[in-house]
């Protein structure tokens, strides 16, 4: 299988461990990834809902922030030049979920930010992650050294029994609340250890050595709470807990107010804040902070049990010829046996309850506008 650019699928530290135990291999931001193992994608996501699944993330990037002064906070203040969010407010131990905007306030990329002491922590998209470093590189040299990190493979443990799966071989695990990361001892690896994930559910992301994942991912998939679950799954079990896809739900023409990520934005960096401002887009930004933005982003609720994919046309009625917004993501969510989307709709339409329909196979079918997430989150606060 090759790659969109026609070079062949780079393949993640677990791809042997992926083909013994019988998963089907699918291109996926250029590697060769699992979509899906034997149990098939309905059992793999009701599985992480009431037990605990086990993600090769691997894809990701992983990059190091290390100040050129040895204060770590100077590399905090270097990074907010690039993301809205209070790096500076990062306590040692904790992460926190920031965006890299563009001058027009749009988004390249989401990744989660953690402080390790005397460096910063990133994890970036892996369709993004050339880039995110390259931009790194062009804004942050004078002040910091930007190590990428090839040679760590990532690994998300998620559900209601990834904690005691996890603390058998990591006591420690247990004292750590939801956004707590840091260096831990796994076993007898040494590895960054993170409270958070993508599922909405309760669990880890381990980043451990390459030449350490299959023995660590083995060790975890020996207990039998445990199982593997691939990229379908994946995907239903963050629609459902409404986080945003990266390339998707958010992009480049999105800014955090109209993909409803204000949360992520601390009042520090808003208007009347200490630091204020002073990343790219501040003034697109933080005027949809003060006036409001033209569209949200919303979550879907279709009547009836057939899915409403992504990329299909929203309507303010059954009969009005003009779009008023799209879908970005949608399908059947398997936790509350219904289909879930979402999409954009202008903000004069994105109250809970209302009405819109959309265009599937040529034919309207209505759909609500619907808090999310879907599914409660079960972290550990």
């Amino acid at each position: 299988m090759l790659a969109s650019d026609n070079s062949p699928l780079k393949q993640t530290p677990l791809h042997a461990l992926h083909v013994a135990r019988g998963a089907r291999m699918v291109p996926f931001a250029g590697y060769d990834m699992p979509v899906q193992y034997p149990a098939g994608v309905l059992k793999e996501h009701l599985y992480t809902r009431s037990h605990a699944g086990l993600f090769d993330v691997s894809h990701m990037g992983q990059l190091a922030l290390r100040p050129k002064s040895g204060k770590v906070a100077d590399a905090a203040l270097a990074l907010e030049r690039l993301v809205p969010q209070d790096i500076l407010g990062i306590a040692p131990g904790r992460q926190r979920y920031a965006q890299f905007t563009n001058d027009d306030g749009g988004l390249l990329d989401d990744l989660m930010v953690a402080n390790f002491g005397d460096h910063l922590f990133l994890v970036v998209n892996a369709a993004c992650k050339e880039e995110d470093e390259a931009h790194l590189r062009a804004h942050l040299s004078d002040s910091c050294e930007i190590v990428s990190l090839p040679d760590r493979a990532l690994i998300a443990l998620q559900g209601p029994k990834a904690e005691s799966a996890l603390a058998k071989l990591c006591a420690d695990v247990r004292a750590m609340k939801f956004m707590d990361a840091g260096l831990r001892r796994v076993g007898e690896i040494d590895c960054f250890v993170s409270r958070s994930g993508y599922t909405g559910e309760d669990g880890f992301e381990i980043s451990v050595p390459s030449d350490r994942a299959e023995a660590l991912a083995t060790a975890l998939l020996d207990n039998p709470d445990v199982l593997p679950i691939g990229l379908g799954a994946r995907d239903s079990l963050r629609l459902e807990a409404g986080l945003c896809l990266y390339g998707h739900d958010i992009d480049t023409t999105t800014t955090p107010v109209e993909g409803a990520l204000e949360w992520s934005v601390q009042k520090i960096r808003r208007s009347g804040g200490a630091r204020a401002g002073g990343f790219p887009g501040a003034d697109a930004i933080l005027t949809q902070f003060a006036q409001g933005a033209s569209r949200r982003r919303v979550g879907l609720r279709p009547d009836g049990r057939a899915p409403v994919r992504e990329g299909a046309a929203l309507f303010a009625d059954a009969d009005s010829a003009e779009p008023i917004g799209k879908v970005t993501s949608g399908g059947f969510g398997p936790s509350l046996n219904a289909p879930v989307a979402m999409g954009y709709l202008p903000t004069s339409l994105s109250a809970v309850g209302t009405t819109v329909f959309a265009e599937v196979r040529g034919q309207r079918l209505p759909l609500k506008v619907a808090a999310t997430p879907f599914v409660p989150n079960t972290y550990k606060r």
